[in-house]
């Protein structure tokens, strides 16, 4: 078959690898010059799969009330009249229950960890170097309730079969020794030695280039604007340089797949997260941590690629827009210099921010529609690098008719 894939992110070039795997002829539509240029291009850097922990939970209501107004919040609302805001969040709260967040846990997990798997495959058979380490996660708490949630998170994810244990403040120093230079007091965390990290946009621009030696085709400074359909079928993609037909058809167009499904009658319960991240230039410093970490106390992530040291954080929920705030930006500095202050030099900081496609469920939205050639595969939400492979090799054998590896059952786009 030829399998047009829309989107040239970490989803969608993982989706195109996997079709070409099963022998199919792939031709890849991105409006940007090159691949993973927004979303994937300078995300936290972590494949994080055993902290796969859905957004909406029991405590999450009474965090965000707590966050409201606060410019530095972890979670910002940019007040505004926005009706699909207001419906998504909706259907976020219904989802703020210990059933549901156990529900959707299961969900998330069961993509995540499969998708950590596939990617390690996927590394031993192409080789790709994208800046990788396997030196697992560490999760650092500074107060009592933080470590209190950890040691809950832990153990849930321990039920669930996967490698994570608590750790002391001292354990913690021996595990990321630079830490011992911070000037934020640590009292313990969780490690999950199993997850690990990575350049994501390197990560995607290589294996675009493998899939292009394989024969796929990426048509790249290409703007999508329509899906053509007849008889309960796709036909083909209208785009700014023309019609582009095809046999099946897969959407990994993230935060922005809403607007090419909803005139087929889809309506895709995806929002846009607004994440920021800088990275630091570590060259002639000795500070930078080797271990990726996450900082609970203000949501952040961090992660060696190489000279850099990539810092992540915030969720800012603001339409469409990739303004950045100066004072969140500025935060993020300064936290990411308060743990770590000989991690590099604070005059070269890249700045950047992107839009994650969250659901109200925080799972990712992977399936067939009512249409018999068109598929979905999109809504990762913050997890988008960590459920890359496996999603794209999920969808890739849901288009050839194969019996995917994992079950998708609570993941397409019925649930909603």
């Amino acid at each position: 078959m030829h399998v047009v894939v829309l989107g040239a992110g970490v989803i969608g070039t993982t989706a195109a690898w996997y079709l070409l795997e099963n022998g199919h002829q792939v031709t890849v539509i991105d409006r940007q010059h090159a691949s993973a240029q927004e979303t994937s291009f300078a995300n936290g850097g972590q494949i994080s799969a055993c902290h796969a922990t859905p957004w909406a939970n029991s405590s999450t209501p009474k965090q965000i009330l707590k966050w409201l107004g606060r410019e530095e919040a972890p979670l910002l609302f940019r007040m505004r009249f926005d009706p699909k805001l207001f419906a998504w969040g909706l259907r976020f709260l219904r989802n703020c229950t210990d059933a549901r967040a156990k529900e959707n846990l299961e969900k998330a997990l069961r993509v995540a960890v499969y998708s950590r798997d596939c990617l390690r495959q996927l590394r031993e058979d192409t080789g790709l170097d994208y800046d990788h380490r396997q030196q697992g996660i560490l999760h650092i708490c500074r107060d009592d309730d933080e470590l209190t949630a950890v040691e809950t998170a832990t153990a849930q994810m321990r039920d669930f079969g996967l490698n994570r244990r608590v750790v002391s403040a001292e354990e913690c120093y021996e595990i990321e020794p630079t830490l011992r230079h911070s000037k934020a007091r640590i009292i313990g965390g969780s490690f999950t030695p199993d997850d690990e990290s990575g350049d994501a946009q390197k990560f995607t621009s290589l294996l675009a280039e493998k899939c292009i030696e394989r024969g796929a085709i990426f048509k790249f400074g290409t703007t999508i604007t329509g899906l053509d359909h007849d008889q309960g079928r796709v036909t083909s993609v209208r785009t700014d340089q023309g019609k582009i037909s095809g046999d099946a058809f897969a959407v990994c167009l993230g935060s922005y797949s809403p607007f090419l499904t909803k005139p087929l009658g889809i309506h895709l319960p995806i929002y846009p997260c607004k994440g920021y991240s800088i990275s630091i230039d570590t060259t002639g410093h000795d500070g930078a941590p080797q271990t990726a970490l996450i900082d609970d106390s203000v949501k952040m992530v961090y992660a060696r690629l190489g000279n850099r040291l990539r810092v992540a954080g915030t969720a800012e929920l603001d339409g469409y827009s990739l303004r950045m705030s100066e004072r969140r930006k500025q935060l993020i500095v300064d936290k990411a210099f308060e743990l770590f202050p000989n991690s590099g030099d604070r005059s070269k900081i890249e700045f950047w921010s992107g839009l994650r496609p969250v659901t109200p469920d925080s799972a990712p939205i992977l399936g067939s529609t009512k249409y018999g050639n068109l598929f979905l595969n999109t809504g990762h939400g913050t997890l988008g690098w960590t459920m890359s492979c496996g999603s794209g090799k999920a969808i890739a054998d849901l288009i050839s008719r194969k019996r995917p590896d994992i079950p998708l059952t609570g993941l397409g786009i019925e649930r909603f």
